[in-house]
């Protein structure tokens, strides 16, 4: 059990007190540029296993980051002490590293112009007034619903409640200060079947912004367990190639896979399988993936990003087309082109579906191939695009589910695989900044027996 304990919470205008006083310190110090974000974050997480409280951790959390350009040349430092001695002490160090760093032609804050110019209120936080009594309540009843599910549920490895609460404020020398209060809640509970060399795991969860949007606690416990169940007694296949059907939780890391690669940063870095790949055809005929940063509510949303650059909607690939990376001030000025507001990631990104009828219509498209359920391993090259994980999940003959399978290799090639996208289902998961549905690919290499 980990307890901590930190003073209350401040306001806005707090976080943009403090702000300004480290702006006017680095200009007093000589920094010809300087921005600085403020930020504090409280939570409660609680986890239970086999009807015990297993762990219980209160967060407080708070920190102040400061970064001055003199000239060209740039410092940073941070603490998590917001007295006015603290805060002079922090700036001061942040200019001494800047004195001894060497210059750096792209250095700097965004352009002035790039800026958000008006608050845009995302309804984004939505505290719960979560007890710990209340919170391993609701964690028990998730694990009881799984563990009664079927006398075949063996074990559990818990199930668990996190709610959290942000606000986070920055400012820079361009006259920019804005900031926005966020929060999210989470739910999820893994169990296993099975005896001895027999055992299988699966899990299920709920993520949302507003507590009162997640799943019921007995729905996530009764749906781990159903998945748990359908894992049971798995074979191997056959090393082969043939179709491959990825779930929406799995097409998520494909894409994310795709965003690494056209970051600015793998761009200029010469990093990326998919250097200087603007305006080529990346994917498909009539695949589209858009950036919508001000969804209501989501998880991805976001006013403007880390620089204080307005978020927009983007299209990043259409027809098959990439028609931008995604670039923070830096990164495109070593690329010789212009922030698209992406500073610390993209916005929620949205993968058009091209198959209505969910998973029954996908399995018909696969006909004859994998689904996968889940990846292990790390075996993913973003610079040369060389793709091979451990993989488990089903085996479907003629769009019907014939029995699970585990123990095997999925692999190919990321640039191949982007291309041979087939399908992406209506089956849309929106529990994260990617939005997505199911992903089938034309061919993969099975590695088995």
């Amino acid at each position: 059990m980990l307890l901590t304990k930190t003073p209350a919470r401040l306001a806005q205008t707090d976080l943009e007190a403090i702000i300004a006083r480290a702006l006017d310190e680095s200009r007093a110090l000589g920094a010809t540029q300087a921005e600085a974000a403020v930020s504090q974050d409280t939570g409660l997480s609680v986890g239970v296993r086999l009807g015990e409280v297993e762990t219980l951790e209160q967060q407080r959390d708070r920190s102040m980051g400061i970064t001055v350009y003199f000239g060209q040349s740039k410092g940073s430092a941070s603490t998590a002490d917001f007295s006015l001695q603290a805060v002079r002490a922090t700036v001061a160090k942040a200019c001494s590293i800047a004195r001894f760093t060497a210059l750096d032609d792209c250095a700097g804050l965004a352009e002035p112009e790039l800026m958000a110019k008006v608050a845009i209120d995302l309804n984004l936080s939505h505290p719960w007034d979560l007890s710990a009594d209340q919170a391993i309540e609701i964690a028990k009843n998730c694990e009881a619903a799984a563990l009664s599910f079927d006398a075949r549920i063996s074990n559990s490895e818990g199930a668990s409640v996190s709610s959290h609460q942000g606000l986070h404020v920055y400012g820079n020398t361009h006259g920019f200060v804005g900031g926005y209060p966020t929060t999210s809640h989470s739910l999820s509970c893994v169990v296993l079947a099975g005896s001895g060399d027999e055992m299988q795991r699966d899990y299920w969860y709920s993520s949302s912004r507003d507590w009162q949007e997640l799943d019921q606690p007995e729905s996530i416990g009764r749906e781990s367990a159903r998945r748990t169940l359908a894992r049971l007694h798995p074979r191997k296949l056959k090393t082969q190639r043939a179709p491959v059907l990825l779930v929406p939780e799995i097409a998520r890391g494909l894409v994310g896979h795709f965003i690494a690669a056209i970051r600015g940063s793998s761009q200029y870095r010469q990093s990326s399988f998919l250097l200087n790949s603007v305006g080529q055809q990346v994917f498909p005929a009539g695949f589209a993936m858009s950036e919508r940063p001000h969804i209501l509510k989501a998880l991805g949303s976001a006013p403007f990003d880390d620089e204080g650059v307005i978020t927009r909607d983007r299209e990043f690939v259409t027809d098959g087309i990439l028609m931008s990376y995604l670039l923070s001030s830096y990164s495109a000025r070593k690329l010789g082109l212009k922030s698209t507001g992406n500073a610390g990631g993209a916005h929620n990104l949205l993968v058009s579906a091209n198959t209505a009828g969910g998973m029954p219509a996908l399995l018909n498209k696969l006909n004859t191939g994998l689904m996968v359920t889940e990846l292990m391993g790390q075996g993913v090259n973003t610079v040369t695009g060389d793709y091979s994980r451990g993989a488990s999940g089903f085996w479907v003959e003629n769009g019907v589910i014939q029995y699970p399978v585990a123990e095997i290799t999925i692999a190919g090639n990321l640039r191949e695989m982007l291309r041979g996208i087939v399908a992406v289902g209506d089956d849309i998961d929106v529990r994260g900044g990617v939005r997505v549905g199911s992903i089938l690919l034309d061919s993969m290499t099975i590695a088995g027996t």
